[in-house]
């Protein structure tokens, strides 16, 4: 009876440990997004130009890359978290500090709305995997796998927007990439893998 008791108490111990890990993932690509949308809003008014959005998505790609190898082994740490979270702090100062600076963009310039178009994928990619690791569709390992490659559109996009512009050839291998990832999000959340504790 004993042995029986102490099995439940370890068995609801790691439902617990999941579903907190998983809230904790949750919390650290729901805030990819919110550092995203700030972006994306940044843009949308003028504060960023082409040139600060790309330096602010190289910084973004830095911190999908934590997560992705914080991640890697289905577990994230207090130390890990605490690295991502002065990692984000740190690019939300970034954020702040572009957007009430004196340079100003041209939210109507072809090379803005395509680094906006651009943006707004990345939140929608992001939005997407949180809410795969709220359902329990996402383990941690493929949210990290996923993470991985938000950090290679970031990377590109950073790339391409480093000189001021985003040009159409430009844009359409971003495209290219993002299309790619939005069907692994797709398939990483419709596979046979399943958070653990998942009813």
């Amino acid at each position: 009876m004993k042995t029986s008791r102490i099995a439940l108490a370890v068995a609801v111990a790691a439902l617990f440990s999941g579903t907190a890990f998983a809230q904790s993932a949750a919390s650290e690509v729901q805030r990819n997004v919110n550092q995203q949308q700030r972006i994306e809003q940044g843009l949308q008014s003028g504060q960023l130009n082409t040139r600060e959005a790309a330096r602010l998505e190289r910084e973004e790609s830095r911190v999908d890359r934590m997560e992705a190898k914080a991640m890697r082994d289905g577990q994230l740490s207090d130390a890990e978290k605490n690295r991502i979270n002065q990692a984000q702090n740190k690019v939300s100062r970034d954020i702040a500090r572009e957007k009430h600076d004196a340079q100003h963009g041209d939210p109507n310039s072809p090379s803005s709305q395509r680094m906006q178009a651009d943006v707004q994928r990345n939140i929608n990619q992001q939005q997407r995997i949180a809410q795969g690791v709220r359902s329990g569709q996402l383990t941690n390992r493929e949210a990290g796998r996923l993470e991985r490659g938000q950090a290679r559109e970031n990377r590109q996009e950073a790339r391409a927007g480093a000189n001021g512009q985003v040009g159409r050839n430009e844009q359409q291998r971003i495209q290219m990439t993002e299309n790619r990832q939005s069907g692994k999000i797709f398939h990483e959340k419709h596979d046979a893998q399943q958070r653990a504790g998942r009813h």
